[in-house]
């Protein structure tokens, strides 16, 4: 269902508001350049910091910007149970196919939290949801067996997999379902992730370069890994740039070098420093952005 490239969408902001004209034209981009769906209001769009009215005309104006030519899975989570059914509910009644919810982060549930914390959910909606597990982020890992557990619930249908470690993405691709999706949440791991039998990514480096991350994608899935290993390596200096400050400074600043959205952040994220926005400069000008 969610297979292939997704991108994870930042949130354009302009003279503190959302600049829904610049997310439309984002949306667009991708959808010429080929991926497979959107992901809006997840990290990389800073819904931390989003407020409820913002968040939910930001899933609205990327469903109505896609108008079904892609799948739209909106990120809907929270640390808090009732709030994530709320953020769901809404996604579903706005026309998005899916959820994307983060494991419940600083309260630092235990397993047993995290089952019934997507379980409450998925009774509460009755959508179709990907688990997010990114332990840097939340203080809390969903081990491969929990995950198992998940793939039990009907509507819990994959993993956006941030883990960081392959050997625990091997063991949750056995543990689970051939049919539950695993997307790398980790722009360098989606060959690795691929070759273990994974199905995609969610991915931050498509904001800027989606037709070089559908390729790479496609290239594996058409039964070429030579070509997949080749578009790779040529975007492995853009996965590392990328993330050389906490996403999504360096992306967003990427966007904004080239005219595409404002550089506008939201405390406590602040502007890239200057020394990394001179190697990203030379990162984007040595691959032909600038």
């Amino acid at each position: 269902m969610f297979d292939g490239v997704f991108t994870a969408l930042i949130t354009p902001f302009r003279d503190g508001t959302v600049d829904e004209r610049a997310l439309e034209e984002l949306v667009e981009l991708q959808i010429s350049a080929g991926v497979d769906g959107l992901v809006p209001c997840g990290s990389t769009g800073e819904s931390a910091t989003l407020s409820h009215a913002e968040h939910s005309r930001v899933v609205e104006v990327v469903v109505a910007a896609a108008r079904g030519r892609v799948r739209v899975i909106a990120g809907t989570g929270s640390n808090s149970t009732q709030e994530a059914i709320l953020l769901t509910q809404h996604a579903k009644e706005a026309g998005a196919d899916g959820a994307l919810l983060i494991s419940p982060y600083y309260n630092k549930p235990t397993q047993q939290g995290i089952v019934e914390h997507y379980a409450a959910v998925a009774s509460a909606t009755a959508f179709p949801l990907l688990a997010y597990n990114i332990p840097g982020r939340t203080a809390s890992n969903i081990l491969p067996e929990t995950l198992a557990r998940l793939a039990e619930i009907e509507q819990v249908v994959g993993v956006k997999e941030s883990c960081g470690d392959m050997n625990q993405v091997a063991d949750v691709i056995s543990a689970v379902p051939e049919d539950f999706v695993v997307l790398s949440g980790d722009d360098w791991a989606v060959l690795p992730l691929l070759a273990l039998g994974g199905d995609g990514v969610i991915s931050t480096s498509s904001n800027l370069v989606p037709a070089d991350v559908v390729a790479l994608v496609r290239a594996w899935r058409a039964g070429d890994p030579v070509r997949a290993r080749e578009v790779y390596y040529h975007l492995r200096p853009i996965f590392d740039v990328l993330f050389c400050e906490t996403n999504p400074i360096p992306v967003k600043t990427a966007l904004a070098l080239r005219g595409m959205v404002s550089d506008e952040l939201r405390l406590p994220l602040t502007p890239m420093s200057q020394p990394a926005k001179e190697r990203l400069q030379v990162v984007l000008k040595e691959y032909g952005l600038l």
